[in-house]
């Protein structure tokens, strides 16, 4: 995920979203500050800001086959960074969000006093360590580099996979807040930090490159397939979830989406379309 930047500059990007919102013009007002609970005026569309791949892809997929016959109309807002969103979120500009995880999200509102709330967790996408110059982890060797997100929660996460895969060794006790400088036994590999969406595109540059699973998606690259490791899905904090502000949970709208969004429709969606690349997380193991 994207390195978070500091509240004034996420409000100055916040209004030049205004423009662009109300430019694109869409069936409800996107500007207008969502209504709280039982207030929120049903028969307007959700607006939901959503990352294009998977997180649009399967907000459309609900918008075209389930949303009408639910009585919910649906909005989907995409953008490509992971500050936006949220700040879309926090004034009003959106109703929801879907493209961060909890982990994310707690940082988030921490770094940037928002007060932004899970109101249900929908996939997984395995973070994974790709190359196109090693075939394998046992051809991983002391001075080739490895280029890792350079966000607070990525990073750590990041590290971790290849903690747990024998590349590196870290601190006892650092847990996914892991940081370079945590590293105690880097085995002769070096690293380069790098804002998530771009890490893709280093992977002609590096010998390896943890991705983020959307990233690695629109990158065309398949996880299940041509990832050399994947994070396991099993108790793993990092699925992906619908937020909206605080104050915003009981919105009739928003109860409907998280409901569509955990159908056996979408979960056989998730299943056929990304073949293990992105995994549902409801109603399994996966914690949020």
């Amino acid at each position: 995920m994207r390195k978070n930047i500091k509240i004034t500059a996420a409000a100055a990007a916040t209004a030049a979203l205004a423009f662009g919102l109300t430019a694109c013009g869409t069936d409800s007002d996107p500007a207008s500050k969502a209504g709280t609970g039982a207030e929120a005026d049903t028969s307007k569309a959700l607006v939901v800001a959503a990352s294009p791949t998977p997180h649009a892809d399967i907000l459309g997929f609900v918008k075209k086959n389930l949303a009408a016959k639910a009585g919910l109309k649906l909005e989907v807002k995409e953008f490509t960074d992971y500050v936006l969103p949220n700040t879309a979120t926090e004034t009003g500009q959106v109703d929801a969000n879907f493209f961060q995880h909890q982990p994310y999200l707690d940082d988030f509102n921490k770094k940037n006093d928002t007060h932004l709330v899970s109101v249900g967790t929908v996939h997984l996408e395995p973070l994974g360590l790709y190359s196109k110059k090693v075939k394998g982890l046992g051809d991983i060797k002391s001075g080739q580099t490895i280029a890792v997100p350079n966000d607070t929660t990525n990073e750590g996460r990041a590290l971790q996979l290849l903690a747990e895969n024998g590349l590196i060794t870290l601190k006892d006790g650092v847990g996914t807040s892991a940081k370079l400088s945590d590293i105690t036994d880097k085995k002769g590999l070096e690293f380069k930090e790098l804002e998530a969406a771009t890490v893709p595109r280093a992977l002609n540059d590096v010998d390896a490159a943890v991705v983020n699973g959307n990233y690695a998606i629109e990158a065309g690259l398949k996880p299940a397939k041509d990832a050399l490791v994947l994070e396991k899905a099993e108790g793993n904090p990092y699925a992906n979830i619908i937020a909206v502000k605080k104050g915003n949970e009981k919105d009739a709208r928003v109860e409907k989406l998280v409901k569509l969004l955990h159908s056996d429709e979408v979960r056989k969606f998730i299943e056929d379309t990304y073949q293990g690349s992105v995994v549902p997380a409801f109603g399994t193991a996966v914690k949020s």
